[in-house]
């Protein structure tokens, strides 16, 4: 059994395969995830190594991810804002805006 902390319900007992781990290849930080059992909340909190070899040990799954190749990639402009949204979702609308986008050398016509 695997002791652990839910925020609502306190200390919780579960099973090695109610935990999972989870480990950023790219930075070595982990966590370990579970459903609380009394509750059903999803729980997720940071693990040191020492944390993450004990639990390794006791037979938890182990799942390994990498930090997405996008945050290296450099932006220009300023990010988008709920008025950029608005203004893409009435150009979805309209079947000149479709054409724009599926052909960018289309001109658009208000």
């Amino acid at each position: 059994m695997i002791r652990a902390t839910c925020p609502t319900c306190g200390d919780v007992e579960l099973r090695v395969h109610d935990v999972s781990v989870l480990l950023c290849a790219t930075t070595n930080d982990g966590s370990y995830v579970f459903r609380c059992p009394e509750c059903r909340a999803a729980i997720s909190k940071p693990a040191d190594p020492q944390v993450v070899d004990i639990l390794i040990a006791a037979g938890v799954e182990l799942l390994v991810w990498d930090m997405p190749a996008e945050l290296d990639e450099v932006h220009h402009g300023a990010p988008i804002c709920s008025d950029d949204l608005i203004e893409f979702h009435f150009l979805l609308e309209s079947s000149i805006g479709v054409e724009a986008l599926v052909n960018p050398k289309a001109r658009l016509r208000p």
